[in-house]
This record gives C-alpha cells, sequence and structure tokens, in this order.
C-alpha cells in the first residue's frame, strides 16, 4: 500500500532527514531489526547510497525511531520513502527487496 505523498509526517520525516545537508534528496528506508527481508535488503541498501551520493539515504528502524515518523503506518517492509529537500514526498510505499530496486526507481523519478 502506498502514502499518501502530501501527508505531513512525510514531509517531516524528509525535512528532518536532510536538515544540515546539501543532499538532493532523501532515500529512507522504513525496516525493522526483526525483518529478515529487511536484513537482506540492507546490503543493496548501502550499495545504492554508494552509487548516489548526490542524495541523502537513511535506514530508519521503525521501533527505535517510532518518534520521527509521526502517524505514519508501516504495514510492509521495507518501505521506501524518496523525497525532495522541499520536503515533496516523490515516491512513498513497499518495494520488492530486490538488488536494483532502488537505482530503478530513481531513475523513473528522475533522481
Amino acid at each position: 500500500m502506498s502514502h499518501d505523498l502530501t501527508d505531513p509526517d512525510l514531509r517531516t520525516l524528509l525535512a528532518d532527514t536532510l536538515a544540515d545537508t546539501p543532499a538532493k534528496g532523501a532515500v529512507i528506508c522504513l525496516c525493522a531489526a526483526w525483518c529478515g527481508t529487511c536484513r537482506e535488503f540492507e546490503p543493496g541498501f548501502r550499495a545504492a547510497a554508494a552509487q548516489h551520493p548526490q542524495l541523502r539515504f537513511r535506514w530508519l528502524d521503525v521501533e527505535d525511531e517510532a518518534d520521527a515518523l509521526g502517524d505514519l503506518d508501516i504495514e510492509t517492509f521495507p518501505t521506501l520513502v524518496i523525497g525532495l529537500p522541499d520536503g515533496t514526498a516523490r515516491f512513498a510505499g513497499p518495494v520488492l527487496p530486490q538488488p536494483g530496486q532502488i537505482g530503478r526507481l530513481l531513475q523513473s523519478l528522475g533522481l
């Protein structure tokens, strides 16, 4: 299930992630430490971060950093939030945990 891209909690999450950084956008993975799929996805997420240094990548454990989510309800892992420095969300929803998924998604969004 995708999230409403105009949700104020998404805007806040993006703004907080991009605060004090010159990054052109953010890619936030909402995950959980207990989730095996998330643990398998993490190396690909880290590799995508290395391939896209112009973006700020953030691995956010929904239990450890629950306050950062506001009222966002995350039902499927991994869920990505991709957005711009002004807080505009371009994508917010679950993704297949495949290594090339992030790069393809960023390309389709023009990032």
